[in-house]
Formats: C-alpha cells, sequence, structure tokens
C-alpha cells in the first residue's frame, strides 16, 4: 500500500549501532513477543470500508508514523493510480512534509518525530463470485541491507451488513495480536522483517 524511502542511510545506520550487526534480519519476517526498550517506528493504519468501495475499491485511509528515524530526507510513496486525495493533516519533530504526486517527501527528521496523512486508495479487490480481499504492505523498516524492529498496528472499520469476514493472515501468533467483532478488525504486530497482510470477506 505504502514504502517509506529514506535517505542519509549512513546517519540512519549509526542511529541504530546499538544493534548488533550479527542480529540483523535480512529479510525474514519474524514476530517478537515484546516491543524493543527503545521506542521503534509506529506505524498506524485505520481503513473504512464503505458499501460504495464494494463497486469502486476504493477506501477511505488514515495513516500516522510515529519515531520515524532520524534522517535528513525520506519519502512515503504509493502506488501510482492507487491513491487519490492525499494529505498531510499534520506532522511534529520535522523541518518540512509535503505532497509530490503520489508521495509524501520529508525533510530533516528528527529523534521522535510524527507524521499524520490522510488519502483514499484502491486497496479492496474484487475476487469473484461475492470475494473481496484487502491487502495491506509490505511493511518494513530496511536500511541497507537489514531489517530492524518495527511496530504496525491496523484498523479496518467495514459494513457489517454488507460483509462477512472470512480470514485474515498471517495467523494469530505471539507478536501478532488480532481483536475482531461485527464491522471491526483491530491487528498489532510487532516485527522485523517484511509484514503483508491479507483479510478475506464474503458479501452476504
Amino acid at each position: 500500500m505504502a514504502a517509506i524511502v529514506f535517505s542519509g542511510l549512513a546517519q540512519a545506520v549509526k542511529d541504530l549501532s546499538f544493534e548488533s550487526a550479527d542480529a540483523v534480519n535480512e529479510g525474514q519476517l519474524q514476530f517478537l513477543d515484546t516491543l524493543p526498550a527503545q521506542p521503534i517506528h509506529h506505524h498506524q493504519n485505520r481503513i473504512r470500508i464503505g458499501t460504495d468501495s464494494l463497486a469502486s475499491g476504493w477506501v477511505d485511509l488514515s495513516q500516522c508514523h510515529d519515531h520515524l528515524d532520524a534522517v535528513p530526507s525520506a519519502q512515503i510513496t504509493f502506488r501510482e493510480g492507487y491513491v487519490r486525495d492525499l494529505k498531510v493533516d499534520s506532522f511534529s519533530h520535522i523541518q518540512e512534509a509535503w505532497i509530490e504526486g503520489s508521495s509524501v517527501q520529508l525533510r530533516q527528521v528528527e529523534p521522535g518525530a510524527r507524521l499524520c496523512l490522510s488519502a483514499q486508495i484502491r486497496a479492496l479487490r474484487n475476487t469473484g463470485n461475492g470475494y473481496f480481499n484487502l491487502i495491506n504492505g509490505p511493511y518494513m523498516r530496511k536500511f541497507l541491507d537489514g531489517y530492524y524492529p518495527m511496530h504496525v498496528t491496523l484498523e479496518v472499520d467495514y459494513p457489517a451488513h454488507a460483509l462477512s469476514l472470512i480470514d485474515i493472515s498471517p495467523s494469530v501468533q505471539p507478536g501478532l495480536n488480532v481483536v475482531e467483532q461485527p464491522g471491526s478488525i483491530r491487528m498489532k504486530a510487532v516485527f522485523e522483517g517484511e509484514l503483508q497482510t491479507m483479510i478475506q470477506f464474503e458479501q452476504h
């Protein structure tokens, strides 16, 4: 759905020097039982699926990032043609944040940075015969060839009168918690590597 690209990686890696090079994850998804003691990037997505989303595929997105890594510049990129009405809603400990095409550009990201944005994204896929998929990610916190711990929360609201939840993957396990209610899904993950989620629905 969105990817974060950093510049000034040498400084970013220097800031991560407290983590042993031997322990750096090289891409395989590994869930962590607990959050690291030091604050890490917390990527928060709130998605609202409306009844009209079933025909159009477009859903409402509110997204916030806490504890962004301190780098001279970074960008959050969306797949071109799959995002519209992209806006920066608020930011702090970032010198500049602006929209450029299908991306959010950041300059001078400082420790403790926070960014919130909103958009519509074409993320709900009609797979036929009344079935729909909502795919998110891949989420990752990558520097050079290593992957570092990341915290992701995903909240999805959907019309319970029109859709029934069938399945969520990956499945619940230590480091991945899911709370389900009719019309609502809340997911929390702490991990290293690359995480992609898929939520499957059936239309009534």
